[in-house]
């Protein structure tokens, strides 16, 4: 279904699925699909409409309990692609236009001041929060994320097959750059 614009979506409920307990991850569990309220975009936040978001193996361990979970009810998933369809009045229009395609990744948030941040570690960051585990993921039909960990995507690349690469192909890709590989 294609969602109302921005300024009428508050009040628009909107499909997710939500983890309260974990679980074993046969039939229908542990995910139970709730309707909520659409988000709204706090401080430095954008509203993505997935499109798509990957199923990768934290995804599961965090269903299943393997994985403690940091929050819950929370929604999993963090191999989002979608489009921009709100965004908080203090975040560029430039830079996140309504419409543009972005990813967003397993880092949801850094402090971006301590020596792991600084360096380019900031995987590392005491600080860091995670998505899907920290707060709200992809398996819903919007998330809000903040915008400076969100990832412009190519046109070129269907959304099924970009989505994946915003967790492996993110862990690889950096491997490469942090060895000096030539990229």
């Amino acid at each position: 279904r294609r969602l109302p614009v921005a300024s009428s979506r508050r009040c628009v409920r909107v499909r997710s699925m939500i983890l309260n307990e974990p679980g074993p991850a046969v039939g229908s569990g542990p995910l139970e699909l709730e309707e909520r309220l659409a988000p709204v975009p706090g401080p430095g936040e954008v509203v993505i409409e997935v499109s798509v978001c990957a199923v990768c193996r934290t995804d599961l361990q965090l269903a299943t309990g393997d994985l403690p979970a940091r929050r819950r009810p929370i929604v999993p998933g963090h191999q989002i692609v979608g489009r921009v369809v709100d965004r908080n009045e203090d975040v560029d229009p430039a830079r996140h236009p309504i419409g543009a395609r972005v990813g967003v990744a397993w880092i949801a948030s850094t402090c971006g001041a301590c020596r792991h941040c600084t360096t380019g570690r900031e995987n590392l960051c005491p600080d860091a929060r995670f998505t899907g585990w920290d707060c709200d993921g992809g398996f819903a039909e919007l998330v809000s994320v903040r915008a400076d960990f969100t990832y412009a995507l190519p046109e070129s690349m269907s959304d099924l097959h970009v989505a994946p690469l915003l967790c492996g192909g993110t862990i690889g890709y950096r491997s490469l750059k942090v060895a000096g590989v030539d990229l």
